[in-house]
């Protein structure tokens, strides 16, 4: 991979079928299947950029300016209008922003001890802003339909391992509330997902062995999922569309993929019974898994029909087919920064 073609992040959009790329010669937007590529902001127009949102397959998008060349400063959120092909809006903030989430009708903007929530797109103002402990990898999801079961807003809570959930639709700046809570994990978080209908909330702490599935209404644990035995870097987690299955990468090169309705369906140690052996083997295993690129920072997600996906920063796309059974085979194979949209030809 060429120096100035380095990936900073990579993010599905909402509904799993695209992914954004953000570079340090600019942004680039890729639909999953086909894969091709449907978007290119060039290096001339956005700069170096650190992170990016998509609004579903909307024409709105959210990116911030970092990585070598950055033309805007890290501290702005800008608003790319595809149709227009020009930026509409600017959010611009007195610390670093580490990530950015859209709704169709919130802007969330997440930076170290601060996120803020705007009403998003049509006259954006802001709603309220929550205190968080120190956030350094911007961690913050949202339930992304607006007809979900639950509106809600996850990030770190003051207390080390826990989550504050929040409602979008009550919670006003006016409004004093006591906060909600999880007490998800004893060490710093590193990893969390929402499911679509915002009913399920995944997390993982830092030592990245074990996910753990919450009910979001009731905040009760749901299904204790194990990654492994050993400490690992935990870069993405992910529910399948029906909230069926779950899926997770690492540092670790291995993407795990659970089921979370017919449990039965996950392995369990053949010491599970010895009870002397305490929660470690009580906990369940994953039904399926396949390697990528070890050390190489990768997202994961799923598609129809038993497909997962894998992006790395190394520039290349897996797609694996999984079986109940645990039987897991790779379908294709590409290279995705070697694509190039029609109209760059």
């Amino acid at each position: 991979m060429a120096q100035r073609e380095k990936v900073h992040s990579l993010r599905f959009n909402q509904d799993h079928g695209c992914f954004i790329c953000c570079m340090d010669n600019g942004v680039r937007i890729y639909n999953v299947e086909p894969l091709a590529e449907e978007l290119h902001l060039k290096e001339s127009l956005a700069g170096s950029v650190a992170h990016g949102e998509m609004l579903h397959r909307t024409n709105l998008l959210a990116i911030v300016g970092g990585g070598a060349v950055p033309k805007y400063a890290d501290n702005t959120v800008l608003i790319y209008d595809d149709r227009t092909s020009r930026f509409v809006l600017e959010f611009t903030f007195s610390a670093p922003v580490l990530s950015v989430r859209l709704r169709k009708d919130r802007l969330v903007v997440v930076c170290c001890r601060q996120i803020h929530v705007f009403s998003f797109p049509h006259s954006p103002r802001r709603l309220f802003t929550c205190e968080t402990r120190d956030n350094p990898l911007g961690l913050c999801e949202v339930s992304p339909l607006p007809s979900a079961d639950r509106h809600i807003l996850c990030f770190p809570a003051h207390k080390v391992g826990a989550v504050q959930l929040v409602d979008l639709l009550t919670t006003e700046s006016t409004v004093s509330q006591a906060p909600l809570t999880v007490q998800a994990h004893k060490s710093e978080l590193a990893c969390l997902s929402v499911n679509r209908e915002g009913t399920l909330l995944a997390t993982a702490s830092h030592k990245g062995t074990l996910i753990r599935v919450w009910d979001t209404a009731r905040r009760v644990l749901l299904a204790e999922l194990r990654r492994g035995s050993d400490p690992a870097t935990l870069y993405c987690i992910n529910f399948s569309g029906d909230s069926e299955f779950l899926c997770c990468s690492s540092d670790k090169g291995t993407i795990h993929i659970f089921a979370l309705k017919d449990t039965k369906l996950n392995r369990r140690s053949t010491f599970s019974r010895m009870g002397f052996l305490g929660g470690y083997m009580e906990s369940q295993w994953a039904l399926a898994n396949f390697t990528v690129p070890p050390e190489c920072a990768c997202v994961c997600a799923f598609g129809t029909s038993s497909t997962v996906y894998a992006i790395c920063v190394d520039g290349t796309f897996h797609k694996y087919v999984f079986k109940a059974d645990g039987c897991c085979n790779r379908e294709s194979f590409d290279v995705y920064l070697d694509l190039v949209a029609d109209d760059e030809f």
